[in-house]
């Protein structure tokens, strides 16, 4: 048999989905669990926790036990990248995902820095330049209001981007369809890219600049751009918050046996 806790738990969860429990509202106290029977203090705060590392939950000193949001935004793949948004309009990335989702979004949810440092083995792999070698690094944290969502760092090499809005540490992105049109007006159009993605465990900083609960893994992203050339042009490492994305990719389903003689 699950121990009493677990089942409290698992009970509990079943609630939430149902919508007994909604998004914001708090769950009740420990105390009141305990006098209504639900188990010893013990009992009940272990099924909170539980509840927490599965991420249906945050728990905070003078809050409260509150049910998170179930509905992820929408991480959109090739569509995201859509040249007609960022060229031709000024729909960046992250706010394209905002516009799949149906969510709002404001322009200065996204801040950054913007400095120059060496370049670390993937930086330098990426770029095929030698380890050590100056690059430009605008780091962005990307928030949905006041929460944060994910922090993206793009590496460039300072040929591409010296004096241009990219170095600008301005929040918000940079200028008018942000850094790939800032790329496009220097003679750098992006034709193709690679996107690498893994889930991993975060560092004590990413969990406090995230906002992450207890048990809340991460999905770090490796995205590679190159001109049609095969310049690269940038290398950006992004670290998402795994609950609050739902990564989307829709393409043609390819047939190289087509194209065998």
């Amino acid at each position: 048999m699950a121990p009493k806790w677990r089942e409290l738990a698992d009970r509990l969860a079943e609630q939430i989905r149902n919508g007994d429990y909604t998004p914001g509202q708090r769950l009740p106290q420990i105390r009141d669990l305990v006098e209504a029977g639900e188990g010893a203090k013990a009992t009940v705060h272990a099924a909170y926790k539980a509840l927490e590392a599965e991420g249906l939950v945050t728990s905070s000193r003078g809050v409260g036990t509150i049910v998170r949001a179930q509905t992820p935004l929408k991480r959109l793949g090739v569509a995201r990248y859509d040249k007609a948004k960022w060229r031709d309009g000024d729909e960046v990335a992250f706010i394209a995902d905002r516009v799949a989702s149906g969510r709002a979004y404001n322009r200065n949810e996204q801040t950054q820095t913007v400095s120059r440092v060496e370049a670390t083995g993937p930086v330098a792999a990426a770029h095929g330049i030698p380890v050590g070698a100056p690059v430009y690094a605008r780091a962005r944290l990307v928030k949905e209001g006041e929460q944060p969502t994910h922090m993206l760092t793009s590496y460039y090499r300072p040929e591409h981007v010296e004096g241009t809005r990219i170095v600008d540490p301005t929040p918000g992105p940079a200028g008018r369809g942000g850094g790939f049109r800032v790329l496009y007006d220097a003679g750098y159009e992006i034709d193709h890219m690679k996107e690498e993605i893994f889930a991993r465990v975060p560092t004590a900083d990413e969990v406090k600049l995230l906002k992450l609960p207890a048990g809340e893994p991460v999905v770090e992203l490796h995205r590679t751009t190159w001109t049609a050339d095969g310049t690269v042009v940038e290398f950006a490492i992004g670290v998402h918050a795994a609950s609050r994305f739902a990564w989307e990719y829709e393409f043609k389903v390819p047939d190289s046996a087509s194209h065998q003689e």
